[in-house]
Formats: C-alpha cells, sequence, structure tokens
C-alpha cells in the first residue's frame, strides 16, 4: 500500500485567471494524450436527450429547465451520531474537510433539487466551504456558525438559507434528538427563496465553466500518464481520523464506493438512508491546503483562494496522479493541472472533493 504526504509549496499569491469557455458544459472528443489541450467538440446529438442539456456539475444529461438554476450547497454533519443521511447520493459534488475536534463536515453541491424532498441533516456552516460553495454560485443552506462566517455571510453576492434565522424550508424530526435532526425540504426551497429575495437562477458571477470533461464513449483512463498508478483502494483514515472514510473501485461499473465509521467501532458502506444507495463516485480529487488552528476552540482557517501549486492528486478508473491546484478569486474554480501543465479531465458523473490539511496522509493500493 502506498502512502503519500501531502507537503504543499506555496510557489505564489493568487490563481489562475481561468478562459472563457464557449459553453458551460465542457468536453472533448476523446481522453488527452499528455501534453495535449483540451478542446470543446459540438454537442453530440442524440433525440432521446431532447430538452435536455450536459450539466456542468457533472457533464450528465439533465432537464435544460434546471441548467442555469442556482444549486444548493448544504452543510451535513458527519459524526455517527448524525448517520444515516437523507438525499445525500443527489449530490453532484460533495466535499469533505476537517472541522474542530478531528471531526470532518460534508458539503454538498446539489442541482435540480426540487425533487429530493427530505435533504440532510443540516449544521452550522464554516467559512471555507462558503468560499467553495460560492465557485458554483451556490446558496448556502445551514443553521448558523461560528462568527469566523460572518464576513463572508455579509457580503451582498452571498445568498444563504440559515435554519437560525428563518423556519421554511428546514424541519426537526422526531427520530433523533437535536442537533441532528434539522432537515430541508427542498420542495420548498423555491418559495422560501423568493420571500427572501434571492435570485434562483444563475447571476453570470461564476466562470463560464468549473470542470472539464471527456466523453462517456471515451473515458479517461489515466493511461496517458506514465507516472499513473494503480488506485482501487483508497483510505483517508489518517488525515480523516473520526470517520475514517476509504473507497473501493468497481471496474465494472468504473465508480469508487465511499466507506466509513458508523459507530460502536464498526464501519460499512455509507449509505443513504432515503434510498439505501450507497455514496459512489467516478472522481475523486484529494487537495492538500494551507491551513492553522484558529482559537483554543479548535476553529480553523483554510486557504481557499491565496493559492497557487499546491499539491492534489486526481483519482479515476482504478489509478491515481499527482496533480497541482489553484484557485484565482471568490467566484472562480479551483482549477487542477497535470504535471505538463494541462487542466485535468473528469469522467462524467459525480465527484467526491477530499480536502486535508497540508501534511496530512493517505494511502491507496
Amino acid at each position: 500500500m502506498a502512502s503519500i504526504m501531502a507537503l504543499s509549496v506555496m510557489t505564489g499569491c493568487g490563481g489562475r485567471s481561468g478562459e472563457a469557455a464557449s459553453e458551460t458544459s465542457m468536453v472533448i472528443d476523446e481522453v488527452l494524450d499528455s501534453g495535449a489541450t483540451a478542446e470543446q467538440p459540438a454537442e453530440e446529438e442524440d433525440e432521446s436527450h431532447e430538452g435536455m442539456v450536459r450539466s456542468r456539475f457533472t457533464n450528465e444529461w439533465i432537464d435544460e429547465a434546471a441548467a442555469d438554476l442556482r444549486p444548493l450547497a448544504v452543510m451535513i454533519p458527519n459524526e455517527s451520531s448524525a448517520i444515516p443521511h437523507y438525499g445525500i447520493s443527489h449530490a453532484s459534488v460533495l466535499y469533505e474537510c476537517p472541522v474542530e475536534g478531528n471531526m470532518t463536515r460534508l458539503m454538498g453541491i446539489f442541482e435540480d433539487y426540487e425533487e429530493i424532498g427530505k435533504l440532510g441533516n443540516v449544521r452550522s456552516l464554516r467559512d471555507y466551504y462558503a468560499y467553495w460553495a460560492l465557485e458554483w454560485d451556490a446558496i448556502l443552506c445551514h443553521f448558523g456558525g461560528p462568527y469566523y462566517t460572518d464576513d463572508i455571510l455579509a457580503e451582498e453576492t452571498t445568498d444563504d438559507l440559515d435554519g437560525n434565522v428563518i423556519t421554511a424550508p428546514y424541519y426537526r424530526s422526531t427520530d433523533r434528538s437535536a442537533p441532528h435532526n434539522a432537515y430541508l425540504d427542498t420542495s420548498q426551497v423555491a418559495e422560501a427563496l423568493k420571500a427572501q429575495g434571492i435570485e434562483a437562477r444563475d447571476r453570470g458571477l461564476t466562470d463560464d465553466y468549473h470542470y472539464l470533461f471527456t466523453e462517456e464513449s471515451s473515458p479517461n483512463t489515466l493511461e496517458q500518464y506514465p507516472g499513473a498508478e494503480e488506485c482501487t483502494y483508497l483510505d483517508m483514515s489518517a488525515s480523516y481520523p473520526l470517520t475514517r472514510c476509504y473507497f473501493r473501485y468497481d471496474a465494472e461499473d468504473g465508480l469508487y464506493y465511499r466507506f466509513q465509521y458508523l459507530s460502536g467501532g464498526t464501519d460499512g458502506p455509507h449509505i443513504d438512508g432515503a434510498n439505501g444507495e450507497q455514496l459512489s463516485f467516478s472522481n475523486i480529487i484529494i487537495q492538500s491546503v494551507e491551513y492553522e488552528v484558529r482559537d483554543e476552540n479548535g476553529y480553523l482557517w483554510f486557504n481557499t483562494t491565496d493559492a497557487s501549486g499546491q499539491d492534489a492528486w486526481y483519482i479515476t478508473a482504478g489509478k491515481i496522479i499527482k496533480c497541482t491546484w489553484k484557485k484565482e478569486s471568490t467566484f472562480g474554480a479551483t482549477r487542477y493541472y497535470d504535471e505538463n501543465g494541462d487542466e485535468i479531465v473528469l469522467n462524467t458523473g459525480k465527484t467526491m472533493v477530499l480536502i486535508i490539511e497540508e501534511g496530512s496522509e493517505f494511502a491507496y493500493e
């Protein structure tokens, strides 16, 4: 089993200015050869996809009516007492990052969310999650947060639904105790946004595209990279000592299935309590980030924007490659580059972004 220590090197301040793309959904004709430049072909035509467009989050087909809907960024606790989660398998992109007390918290990015229904449970915000959410022009869904979140929430361009301030679209269940019994009813979100005067449609603040995707017919196997290594098992327990999550690759469907600590010293599949589905991803990105402990309560700070050339790893199709990442601004996308300086190309499907503290370790085989 290979073990990696994430030792990031700061090479400058600021980030890369993302080049404008002609369309939101970016695809390429075939897997990139090492050193190739990504190009966007004409949209492939398929009569069965009439009235649908490619998602900018997953490159999967979605209803065109939802294409410019701002997503929800939902803060989800991850300690054993908060499990099971409901509706979490619908997240197009799922972030995990440490918070105080060696815990991690999840943030799901949910598009076309109205039919999900019960979603959560929902907990408090940390400011660094807000900066990742704003890359998608997402509406933050949370229950309060420490005063470190005050500045970003006070920005005119930040929109949020805070369960400590409003009631709908939140409710509390009776099947578990507070604070792990607060949920979002996604069918009420549209009305809540209207009541709060929040724009539900894309505001044009983000980059024209976020991820580059290859076509489903030509998946990115990472075989074009001589340094790619096998990665059919990924162990994050050294970075996430309480949840101790890990992933197993299924070559038949090309997905990485998530497992984590459950309770009573046991681990097992991370299951969505609403539909019984295990969380799975086509793409996994590990991102090493400079951090500090802010105070005696253990609240953390992560360098989300003033970063250039820090370490990252991209995992897909049973392999792993070393990358670097940059982020230019609050609404600018975090971009990931291979050893040739070319932006990495993701496979169609959901993405798990694992944020780790600079100097943390993980293992794979």
